[in-house]
């Protein structure tokens, strides 16, 4: 097979540039274990306590979390389709669906608004891990500055954001090599961990038995709404990876590498997430006689120093390696799209990475289902445009793009005065009915399953609107 042609286009940072089949290097190992560290870090976890708070049973609970990994594997595959095959980041196949300028529009709700709060909030969940860790080894870290407080975030917890967030910039500038190597290494450390603690915590349970048995709370509201509405707040988490998931399938050697990869690592991960959630968050509730939402919190409770020490960094771990694939990398990118002349990926990602700061994202995990607010909120933003981008490369152009007219001057992708305006009236209509029920009572239930509402939506009402593009493929592709 030939190699793909590689357009030039002095205002485009080379960041942005396809990536040659020669200069692929990802296959399905890569794959298998590049999610693990997302499915397994603390805004998960806490997100499965709510579903607890929710009224959920231990079964409701399980089958939540496998029906959310068959389908989030199947829509990482599809969606990364269009990077392996023409090995562009999400910035650019944006503009193929909402047009040259408009696809600022939703580049700047995926990749500014959307990341940096993504960012923000697993860098503090993150650095709860730190100070964990640090206070275990020295105890005196935990009383540093008294009762002074930034914003409501204490001295040893502000010490231990700032370092966390450290170590992710430093990741990002180390490239998308050292981010390979960490997630191969993430891989046995994970099973070994999550596995431990869940056998930890059925023992402390007395047995499985008792877990099974768990009677929940009483359950307000339509039982199979409230468990569709936990299956989409799952899909929410990863919302915006969904939607940039090309600026990982475009490192891929072959749609095979991909799809085999992520599909059976995602599923994977998530059975050992189901058993280890589960047993965690319910066995610790049986012992202690407390709900424990935040796995942390357990955590805290192992009585040897080494067992909290190992557990602590492989959470910190899981979580650096979630927060840079799926948060920092494509906000690094999109700023770049928006100022190509000006930033470059890591000055994009840095910038990126300073608003993370000054959002204050630990106002997020203040009770155990605040979280399920900021994840419809996240759902109906970022689910209309998954749903368009999915309409327009498989429905409306059949897989084709215009690489050539893409990296050019050319009007292939200009529209009317650079926007798709099909897509920007899509956008704001899914959106609008994904969210609108935020804010008036009877649409709850739509805003409660917004990741469903906004993309199933978005992908119908674009697909009748828009009419076939004749957009020529460039020749040389990976089928």
């Amino acid at each position: 097979m030939e190699q793909q042609t590689t357009p030039s286009e002095p205002t485009i940072s080379k960041d942005l540039m396809p990536i040659e089949l020669k200069d692929r290097k990802w296959g399905i190992g890569n794959y298998f274990t590049l999610w693990m560290g997302s499915v397994h870090n603390i805004p998960a976890y806490i997100t499965i306590g709510g579903f607890f708070a929710l009224g959920l049973s231990v079964m409701q609970v399980f089958w939540t979390i496998i029906i959310a990994a068959i389908i989030l594997g199947a829509i990482l595959s599809i969606g990364g389709h269009a990077g392996t095959k023409y090995g562009i980041p999400t910035s650019m196949l944006l503009k193929t669906s909402f047009g040259i300028r408009g696809s600022i529009v939703p580049g700047v709700i995926r990749g500014v608004i959307a990341a940096i709060m993504w960012f923000g909030f697993q860098t503090y969940a993150g650095s709860l891990a730190v100070t964990i860790l640090i206070g275990k080894l020295w105890p005196v870290y935990l009383t540093l500055g008294g009762d002074w407080n930034f914003f409501g975030l204490s001295l040893p917890g502000l010490l231990s954001f700032l370092l966390f967030w450290a170590v992710n910039v430093v990741f990002v500038y180390g490239g998308m090599g050292i981010l390979g190597k960490l997630t191969n290494i993430l891989s046995p450390i994970i099973y070994i961990v999550f596995g431990g603690m869940a056998i930890w915590a059925i023992n402390l349970a007395g047995g499985i038995t008792p877990i099974l048995q768990y009677i929940p709370k009483e359950m307000e509201g339509n039982v199979l709404f409230v468990f569709l509405g936990c299956v989409s707040a799952l899909l929410a988490t990863w919302a915006a990876p969904a939607v940039s998931i090309s600026d990982f399938t475009r490192e891929a050697f072959s749609q095979k590498a991909q799809t085999i990869g992520q599909i059976a690592g995602i599923i994977l991960s998530y059975i050992l997430f189901a058993f280890a959630s589960i047993a965690v968050i319910i066995g610790s509730e049986i012992a202690f006689g407390t709900p424990i939402w935040n796995v942390l919190d357990v955590v805290e409770k192992f009585d040897s120093k080494f067992a909290i020490a190992v557990s602590v960094l492989t959470i910190c771990l899981t979580t650096l390696s979630v927060n840079i694939i799926g948060n920092i990398i494509p906000a690094g990118y999109q700023l770049a799209s928006l100022f190509p002349k000006r930033l470059t990926f890591k000055t994009g990602a840095f910038i990126a990475a300073v608003v993370g700061i000054i959002i204050m994202p630990w106002k997020l995990m203040e009770n155990s289902t605040s979280i399920f607010v900021f994840l419809g909120v996240i759902g109906g933003l970022l689910s209309p445009v998954l749903g368009i981008m999915l309409s327009h490369y498989f429905v409306v152009s059949n897989k084709r793009i215009d690489l050539k007219g893409l990296y050019s001057s050319s009007n292939t992708y200009s529209y009317r005065n650079g926007f798709n305006f099909k897509a920007i009236i899509a956008l704001v209509i899914a959106g609008v009915i994904s969210l609108i029920g935020q804010f008036v009572a009877v649409f709850k239930p739509l805003y409660d399953m917004s990741f469903f509402t906004g993309t199933i939506i978005a992908f119908i009402l674009y697909s009748l609107i828009a009419k076939k593009r004749t957009a020529n493929p460039v020749e040389d592709e990976i089928s």
